[in-house]
């Protein structure tokens, strides 16, 4: 177990499309919610030394200055000497000198910006509010105050938007010259305030055109495309979210968390009452062979690279040509096998899913 993820439900504003667990910021349960943290965090952990550590939300930078400071007092406890990536998300609004320096004094080495858009239609849509100029001013904060690590977040496909309306915001986000960038299709969920609207995903084949576009555009700017929806400068990829899509171990801790350790995939409740009186869990599964063998390719899929077929063995005393019938698969050349690797073909990664429902 080498990688904690933690997750801080408080948040200044809702986005009209967030699925995340997640309420408005208030001071009280705040500092409930972080004593629970405490509590949760001596029930489970063992004290392993950790590599990899994510604060997510939410919006982690909506707490205060004093908040923070009881969080990372908290964060104290794990054992953190051999910790190399240690991410912090933040909105664009909430960054300052004293969150940064704060940030910098904890061991945090990587941020990761929720930008999503420059254009004023969508940003109206997503219920946020800021301006190219405010980011760049930011990102110059950012880089004096010692940051080389810094993922920004591009959200498309919003209903309305035309390709000339990604290729602006893609190429002011370029101008920002972040280390890493992360771009998601805008998936209508139910229980958000979109998704009670009513309203509709656009086009496929729309959608589709958009995403060929920010793979190509961002390969020519010699971001390297690592995952299915994200890419990095070189030596930037995201260590901690590797862990997720190499199927490894890790804690989740906090409301709505989900973690995967000893064998056993857990959710937490999204109940703040719940959770703050001790009842953490929601729902937990001790997985089979098999199980851990469908999570290999659901995960290990999107990355560009695929899965190392002498690692699959390693874990799992099988070949995965004996696991799995990929026979068809790699016949039509969806999947390709190169050396060590199997991998999905880069002109099906779009339709990736539908591959991985031939095979499972």
């Amino acid at each position: 177990m080498e990688s904690v993820y933690i997750h801080i439900p408080f948040c200044k504003s809702i986005c009209s499309y967030c699925d995340f667990c997640k309420m408005l910021y208030n001071g009280p349960w705040v500092t409930q919610y972080l004593n629970a943290l405490i509590k949760e965090i001596q029930d489970k952990y063992l004290g392993e030394e950790i590599k990899t550590l994510y604060i997510g939300g939410g919006t982690p930078s909506a707490l205060s200055i004093k908040d923070l400071r009881y969080l990372f007092e908290i964060i104290s406890g794990f054992n953190l000497e051999k910790l190399e990536e240690f991410t912090f998300e933040c909105n664009l609004n909430d960054i300052d000198e004293e969150l940064l320096q704060l940030l910098r004094e904890n061991k945090v080495n990587r941020l990761s910006i929720g930008i999503e858009s420059f254009n004023a239609a969508k940003l109206k849509f997503m219920e946020r509010n800021h301006t190219f100029e405010e980011a760049k001013e930011k990102m110059k904060l950012i880089r004096k105050s010692g940051f080389d690590n810094v993922n920004v977040d591009l959200i498309y496909g919003i209903p309305g938007e035309s390709l000339k309306d990604l290729k602006k915001d893609l190429e002011l986000i370029l101008k920002l010259e972040p280390d890493h960038i992360s771009t998601y299709s805008l998936i209508v969920e139910d229980n958000t305030k979109i998704g009670i609207s009513g309203v509709l995903p656009i086009p496929e084949e729309l959608d589709a055109s958009m995403y060929e576009y920010i793979v190509d555009r961002l390969e020519m700017k010699k971001y390297k495309h690592y995952e299915v929806s994200n890419f990095s400068l070189k030596n930037k990829e995201s260590k901690h979210n590797l862990q997720y899509w190499n199927n490894n171990e890790y804690y989740g801790f906090g409301l709505g968390a989900h973690g995967y350790i000893h064998g056993v995939r857990y959710e937490n409740t999204r109940n703040l009452t719940k959770y703050v009186n001790g009842e953490f869990l929601k729902s937990e599964e001790m997985l089979s062979k098999e199980d851990k063998m469908y999570n290999e390719l659901m995960l290990g899929f999107r990355k560009m690279e695929g899965i190392s077929l002498r690692e699959f063995f390693l874990k799992y005393e099988i070949n995965m040509q004996e696991a799995f019938d990929l026979h068809q698969v790699l016949k039509d050349e969806e999947l390709i096998v190169d050396g060590e690797y199997i991998y999905v073909n880069p002109l099906y990664i779009y339709i990736m899913n539908e591959i991985l429902i031939k095979i499972l």
